[in-house]
């Protein structure tokens, strides 16, 4: 059995995992679904379904466990979340809000 570390979408916090991500298992941060399409590395919010693997079946609920066979948990370095206060800022000074 070998451990690895799987960052969560959705607090970024680490967690060290001795085996597969399983539908059960949660974050022990944030408490959120483990197994979902937005921990899952062909999970792009900019493809049909949000989905990179174009045979996978489509998923509704993005944030919650799920029974794809495509699931990969996805590794590597999460790109910044958007900073939307920014980018209203932006809009309201354009418009002169």
């Amino acid at each position: 059995m070998s451990t690895w570390t799987f960052s969560c979408w959705n607090c970024q916090n680490e967690t060290e995992m001795d085996d597969k991500v399983t539908r059960s298992d949660i974050c022990p941060h944030c408490s959120m679904d483990m197994r979902s399409c937005k921990n899952c590395q062909y999970h792009d919010p900019g493809a049909h379904n949000e989905c990179s693997e174009t045979i996978a079946e489509y998923v509704p609920e993005k944030e919650r466990s799920n029974f794809c066979g495509m699931y990969r948990p996805f590794s590597g370095e999460r790109e910044a979340a958007p900073d939307v206060d920014a980018a209203k800022a932006k809009l309201e000074a354009l418009f002169n809000k």
